[in-house]
């Protein structure tokens, strides 16, 4: 089956959108000393998330869309693992990063719900 979306439209990418708006503005907000670990790390896999959905969209097949889908999700279980680690380290309180974390599986379960559209 050929895929025929407009990432533009697709309800993932435009959260996916608000999630990295989101979390740069977090990320601005930890310690200097942290620029080339979790910072480069959060902002690399939230740029990921709705980089791969807008390339998965432009694959030829549904099957390879899914693909890239699946790589968007493994970005945003990456991601709650390093606003966790933010935590963990004192850079943050859990309320502070919660908000995220509640984006994060909101496009989750967004995602897997697409996912089975294309299946």
């Amino acid at each position: 089956m050929v895929s025929t979306h407009n990432f533009r439209e697709l309800k993932i990418w435009q959260e996916s959108m608000i999630l990295a708006k989101l979390v740069f503005a977090f990320t601005k907000t930890l310690p200097d000393s942290e620029r080339f670990g979790l910072i480069s790390q959060m902002n690399r896999a939230v740029v990921s998330v709705s980089s791969n959905i807008a390339e998965g969209s432009a694959r030829k097949s549904d099957k390879h869309f899914i693909q890239f889908l699946e790589t968007s999700l493994g970005s945003l279980f990456e991601l709650e693992t390093q606003l966790l680690l933010c935590v963990e380290f004192d850079y943050s309180d859990l309320s502070s990063v919660q908000s995220m974390i509640d984006k994060i599986h909101e496009l989750q379960k967004m995602i897997y719900g697409f996912k089975k559209t294309l299946s």
